[in-house]
């Protein structure tokens, strides 16, 4: 006795709207990649057929802020490339969710220079910190599934607007020991 039985007695299924309408967020995000360097390889790698983001219902890139919400910020941002991630946001649909992939999006990395951004959570919010330097696209599934746990807590927003949770992934791996050990200088 499933719940397919029961629907085909009954033909009646009860449920709250606010259930539904996270169901569908959580089902059908659509990601808007803002991309630079490694991590934007690994972004890339995590579409491919070996990871298969779309069993998450995330495989739709969209290249239009006004179609997407949810922004993955991979990889370093400039000064000047600043201003355009802060209007690419601006023009995402509400609720929007960011991803801030790496550790140069997250804070800098090892640009520690006047050109490059020490953390994009300075200029937008930020939900979910995916750590790595790159990050595997392991790691950045593992933050569209927190994207879609919050979804699903989430009430709809009064006013449309939502507080970001900066959550920090915590990494689902273990570093091993080298199978050799390494011996440098000795003759």
């Amino acid at each position: 006795m499933g719940l397919e039985a029961v629907l085909q007695n009954e033909g009646i299924l009860t449920t709250q709207l606010q259930r539904v309408v996270n169901w569908a967020r959580r089902s059908a995000l659509w990601p808007m990649p803002f991309a630079t360097a490694c991590c934007g390889i690994e972004l890339m790698a995590t579409a491919s057929s070996r990871f298969d983001l779309a069993r998450f219902g995330a495989e739709v890139m969209r290249f239009s802020p006004r179609q997407s919400d949810l922004m993955i910020v991979a990889g370093r941002v400039s000064v000047k490339m600043l201003p355009v991630l802060q209007r690419i946001y601006q023009q995402m649909t509400e609720p929007k969710w960011v991803i801030s992939m790496g550790a140069c999006a997250s804070t800098g990395g090892v640009f520690d220079t006047y050109a490059v951004v020490q953390g994009v959570d300075q200029f937008i919010p930020v939900d979910v910190y995916v750590p790595g330097c790159p990050p595997r696209p392991e790691m950045l599934i593992e933050g569209i599934m927190a994207i879609q746990r919050i979804v699903d807590n989430d009430g709809i927003p009064p006013s449309g607007r939502r507080v970001p949770l900066q959550i920090a992934i915590e990494p689902s791996y273990r570093t091993q020991p080298q199978p050799v050990p390494l011996t440098v200088g000795m003759n």
